[in-house]
Parts: C-alpha cells; sequence; structure tokens
C-alpha cells in the first residue's frame, strides 16, 4: 500500500514523504533575507505539497524538508533575485491544484523576503525514496 499513511505513524516520520527545495540566490540578497528563507520555508512547502497521501500534520522534524541554498554563478542565465525548486513525490491528488499550490508558495515566499523577483518550480516526479 505505497502511499498509504499506516496508522499510528505521524506522517512526517515517513521515509518517502521528503520534499528536496533548491533555493537559487542572486549574490545581493542579504544573508537575513535567506535566513528567515530557511526558516519558513519548511512549513510553507509542506502546505504546499500537502495530499491525503502523505498529510501534514504541522509538527515538522528535522529532515522533513531538504533544504539546499546555492549562490547563483557568473554562468547561470536567469536573472531572478530567487528561485526555489520543489520536488515531492507525485500522487494525483497533489498533482490535482499544482498551480494553486505554486501560486501560493510563491506568494509566501515574496512576501516572508520582500524581495520582488521569486520564481517557484514544483516538479512532481514518479520517484521513490529511501534512507538510512
Amino acid at each position: 500500500m505505497e502511499g498509504r499513511v499506516p496508522a499510528g505513524t505521524r506522517p512526517s516520520a515517513l521515509l518517502d514523504a521528503v520534499p528536496l527545495v533548491e533555493i537559487t540566490y542572486a549574490s545581493h540578497v542579504p544573508t537575513p533575507v535567506l535566513e528567515d528563507l530557511a526558516a519558513m520555508l519548511p512549513h510553507a512547502v509542506s502546505l504546499a505539497v500537502e495530499c491525503p497521501e502523505e498529510p501534514y500534520d504541522g509538527d515538522l522534524q528535522p529532515g522533513d524538508v531538504d533544504l539546499r541554498f546555492r549562490q547563483r554563478g557568473p554562468l547561470d542565465s536567469t536573472g531572478m533575485d530567487l528561485v526555489v525548486e520543489v520536488r515531492s513525490k507525485w500522487f494525483e491528488s497533489r498533482a490535482q491544484g499544482r498551480q494553486e499550490r505554486v501560486d501560493d508558495l510563491c506568494a509566501a515566499i515574496a512576501d516572508a523576503t520582500g524581495l520582488a523577483d521569486v520564481g517557484v518550480y514544483l516538479s512532481l516526479p514518479i520517484a521513490a525514496w529511501a534512507q538510512t
């Protein structure tokens, strides 16, 4: 019963429930803004990818959302202040309303950072996850 939450299991403890989030930012984005982003993203991403197969209980634990920050390099072609790419396992219920999900997440990120040039990409691949 892949994708089902076993009775008595905290959804955030499931091994296949880890959204991967890559944040690429321009060199002029201040460190305090990035720190605020790192603090708000796990909750905001969890809300954005919540679905019946992987419900969000609001009790985030270390490792529930994997954040990876990278400063834009000289050969990168984007001119945006911030690009956030979220990858989370595909479920039909998660794919429904994905544009609304990504619009809401983008608005939350723009509000939290004060940056005007923010992009968010939500990718829902058919995938599996294992962890030791």
